[in-house]
């Protein structure tokens, strides 16, 4: 029986297929988009079975080629680029491709857990998993959205597990490769190990300067709720992934180029000793993000602990810095 990972590849992906993998299954089939051909590092500490392209996958599995074959689908692969605007592109990839996995698994009665996103809140302030706080402001997030009320109105007919995660501000080892869209925690870093300086918006939708609000969460934190419901056939429904806690983009700053000062052999620094050393620079916020950034996130987590999820998440101080010296410890 495989267990198969779509965005086998990709950022989550990876840390879910190592996961898999510290837990004693190799019988894993990656499923990716190549086209990015770097992405295969992130693979390379792994043991998987197979690889197979997305495109190829869907057609064998409605071949019947993996017919009883499937143990679980941790199903990741989608774009997650907030600022594409080929709507055509998103649909198909995110919410078809989705729908065709989802079809698939409740035929077979295989589990399906998959990644949704928080971007489904858009300019909310109400961070729990209901229509009424649903308002996507990109295409991304109504790709995700859309594909999460098909599950809602499966779901009381669902034969087997069907979970989905709404993953907030997600950072962590393997997403070199994401370019832009990688998290605010990387760029910091590689800004300040070239520059001795990082950037932040300045204030904007009421926040001052850097104080701008997300759900920073560790992709270590990530991985443990997913084999958490891996491990649970019997839990299904749409969760909330974040810590419940938002901080400021400040804090990520002040963690990150903390981390990089102690790798020196040097004492730590307040924000404001850094503000006054040129450490932290505020840029003015761009004027296409105008009505589609979300200045404030801050998950609801009462579903997930009410799943019987009890572990604590890491803070922005602990995850970040951690991670901090994984990416000291690769670059070194």
């Amino acid at each position: 029986m495989y267990y198969v990972v779509t965005g086998a590849a990709g950022f989550i992906g990876s840390n879910l297929v190592k996961a898999l993998n510290e837990r004693g299954e190799s019988d894993i089939i990656a499923v990716d988009n190549l086209s990015r051909a770097d992405k295969f590092l992130n693979l390379t500490g792994c043991e998987i079975a197979d690889f197979i392209d997305k495109r190829d996958f869907v057609v064998q599995l409605a071949a019947g080629e993996f017919e009883g074959a499937i143990e679980a689908v941790l199903h990741q692969g989608a774009c997650s680029d907030t600022m594409e605007t080929d709507g055509r592109y998103m649909m198909e990839n995110n919410y078809r491709y989705s729908v065709a996995l989802l079809d698939y698994c409740q035929e077979e009665e295989v589990p399906l857990l998959y990644a949704s996103s928080a971007a489904v809140y858009g300019s909310g302030t109400v961070f729990r998993e209901a229509r009424e706080h649903e308002a996507p402001l990109n295409i991304y997030g109504y790709s995700k959205f859309l594909f999460d009320q098909v599950v809602r109105r499966r779901l009381p007919d669902a034969d087997s597990q069907v979970a989905g995660f709404r993953y907030f501000n997600v950072y962590g080892q393997n997403e070199a490769h994401k370019g832009r869209m990688a998290s605010v925690a990387f760029h910091m870093f590689n800004q300040f190990r070239s520059d001795r300086r990082v950037k932040l918006f300045q204030g904007w939708d009421g926040y001052a300067d850097g104080e701008q609000k997300r759900d920073f969460v560790s992709v270590e934190d990530v991985v443990e709720v997913n084999m958490h419901f891996l491990e649970r056939p019997e839990l299904s429904g749409i969760f909330n992934l974040g810590t419940g806690r938002a901080q400021t983009f400040n804090d990520v700053a002040v963690a990150t180029i903390n981390a990089c000062l102690r790798a020196e052999g040097q004492a730590a620094l307040t924000a404001e000793e850094m503000r006054g050393r040129n450490m932290i620079e505020y840029i003015a916020f761009p004027d296409a993000l105008k009505g589609k950034y979300q200045s404030f996130t801050e998950a609801d987590n009462t579903s997930l602990r009410g799943a019987g999820y009890t572990a604590p998440f890491l803070s922005v101080e602990e995850g970040v810095a951690r991670y901090c010296e994984q990416l000291l410890g690769l670059s070194a």
